[in-house]
């Protein structure tokens, strides 16, 4: 049995396991489906120009901050 290490195998098979792994990556990456993201409504321009609006939130967040 030859014991000598050959290193263009040990190349090989560690090209052989990343090459593996990206395409593994590729096909993940290539179902993914992305989702179209709303268009903003014309109402929501009108709604930001009336300016800063205390709510109820808003009140709960502030008591939080004098306790």
């Amino acid at each position: 049995m030859n014991k000598t290490n050959n290193p263009h195998r040990r190349r090989f098979l560690k090209t052989l396991g990343v090459g593996t792994a990206a395409a593994g990556a590729a096909v993940a990456v290539g179902n993914v489906t992305l989702v179209q993201a709303e268009t903003p409504r014309a109402e929501s321009l009108a709604d930001k120009a009336q300016g800063y609006r205390e709510t109820d939130h808003i009140r709960t967040f502030y008591a939080t901050l004098r306790d």
